[in-house]
Formats: structure tokens, C-alpha cells, sequence
């Protein structure tokens, strides 16, 4: 064989060597690029597993679960009273005495990462409604909890809370227990924030000034979730809290046009 020829016959070895060694290369790139895939997948898969899961109990996206029973458990009710006279929010105001005033609530400062603003912020905007009673007797909620420095005047609609320096996300305007809840974001808002704007102690012994066992009835069913400060201010929820004798039937109200 001449010299020429073995020239050529090494340099078509090391030609078909480099191809296969870049056929190799590729396949094996190929086969990374399949397991990333593969892995990226996996990765997402369980991203989304785990975003719905925390979404189901995450504050905004979904009702937390109450633990809730029959109303019968309480025994024999003294009927519900007259609910009172329609009044600024076409909700009706009790006829009896405030609970507590709004001396001792919040004046501006943070309240359980619930901040004091200018404004209305209505990225997430619901509204509760909270009835209380003390040994039988029908209390109001005070207008103008967490608007520091309003005071509740008479308009031709009713009682209002006037003025005020700036609003928290969760507030009253009238006496008639509609908790307004107008937050820049979506979270699970409960009755322990709530007493804790107002300046009013609330757990399963104290109801504002009053002590004794708390009794908490939710869209007219017996929460038994311990602790009513955990009891989360849902949307059109009708919250009932009752401390004393006699236990008084769940008291319902009909939400007016823009509640």
C-alpha cells in the first residue's frame, strides 16, 4: 500500500472516530436533557401539589374550617329580641348599651399587622356581622371601632362615626355590629383582631368587661372551636357572642344592598 493511501486510510479512521465520538456526545446530551426535563417536571408537579395544599389553608384563598355543632347542645334558648330599628347601613341597631367604648382601642399603630391608613383600600372587601349578649340582655358593638378620633353623630339615617384620622383595614361605621373588613390584601381576618383594634379583652372566659364562660354561635350553629378570638370574619358570616344567663337563640339579620 503506498504512502498516500495509508494517509487516506488514517484520516478516514480518525474522521469516522471523531464522528462517533460526537454521536456519543450528543446522545448523552440528549439523555441530560431528557432527565432535566424530566426533573423540572417533577419539580413543577409537586409545586403545584404543595400550592394547592398550602392554598386550602392559606389566609384569602379559602375559608378555614370551623369546627361547629348542633344548636341544641345549649338547651332550651330564650328567644331572640327585636334586632332594633334599621339604621345608616339598613341594618338594624340593638336598643341596648354599648359593650365597651372605643377609649382604650387602637390610635394609629399596627394591630396585629393590621395598619391605620388615609384611605379605603378595597383589594379585598367583605363585611360580618356581630351580635352580643351579656346575661340575656342585647349589647351594642361601638361605632367607630379602628376609626381613631370619629365619634359617632346622628345623620338622617342614623348613628355614624364622624371624622377620624385615618382607617384600619377591619372597622365600624355605625352601632349595628356590620364589621367592615377593606384590606390592600387578602387574609384571614378573625374576632381577636378585631377585639384587639376595639381595646376590648376576648377569650373563652372574658367578653369585653364581663367574665364568665364565652358562647359563640356561627350562622346559627354552636362553634366549638375553643377560643373566639380564632373565629374568622367570613364573608356575611353572622357571629354571635353571649356570656351569662339566659342563653338568648341565634339572631339573624338580611345583608342590605352594598354589604
Amino acid at each position: 500500500m503506498s504512502k498516500a493511501s495509508r494517509n487516506r486510510d488514517i484520516a478516514r479512521a480518525k474522521v469516522a472516530a471523531m464522528r462517533e465520538q460526537e454521536a456519543r456526545q450528543a446522545r448523552q446530551r440528549r439523555i441530560y436533557m431528557a432527565a432535566g426535563a424530566a426533573a423540572l417536571a417533577i419539580v413543577a408537579a409537586v409545586g403545584i401539589v404543595l400550592a394547592l395544599i398550602n392554598g386550602s389553608n392559606s389566609p384569602g384563598t379559602s375559608h378555614p374550617v370551623l369546627k361547629l355543632g348542633p344548636i341544641s347542645r345549649l338547651g332550651h334558648l330564650q328567644p331572640a329580641p327585636n334586632p332594633g330599628t334599621n339604621g345608616f347601613e339598613g341594618v338594624p341597631i340593638p336598643a341596648g348599651a354599648l359593650l365597651g367604648g372605643t377609649t382604650k382601642g387602637a390610635t394609629g399603630g399596627q394591630v396585629d399587622g393590621i395598619r391605620c391608613q388615609r384611605s379605603e383600600k378595597l383589594a379585598f372587601h367583605i363585611h360580618s356581622h356581630l351580635v352580643l349578649f351579656v346575661n340575656g340582655q342585647q349589647r351594642q358593638v361601638a361605632g367607630g371601632i379602628g376609626i381613631p378620633g370619629s365619634h359617632v353623630v346622628s345623620s338622617p339615617n342614623g348613628l355614624v362615626a364622624s371624622g377620624g384620622k385615618c382607617l384600619y383595614w377591619l372597622h365600624t361605621h355605625a352601632p349595628d355590629g356590620i364589621i367592615h373588613v377593606e384590606s390592600p390584601i387578602q387574609r384571614t381576618y378573625t374576632l381577636g383582631d378585631f377585639f384587639d383594634e376595639w381595646g376590648q379583652p376576648l377569650g373563652p372566659s372574658v367578653l369585653g368587661p364581663y367574665k364568665g364562660h364565652v358562647v359563640a354561635i356561627y350562622n346559627g350553629k354552636l362553634y366549638e372551636g375553643g377560643n373566639p378570638r380564632n373565629i374568622p370574619l367570613n364573608p356575611h358570616a353572622q357571629i354571635q357572642l353571649e356570656v351569662g344567663k339566659p342563653l338568648v337563640a341565634p339572631e339573624t339579620i338580611t345583608f342590605s344592598n352594598g354589604l
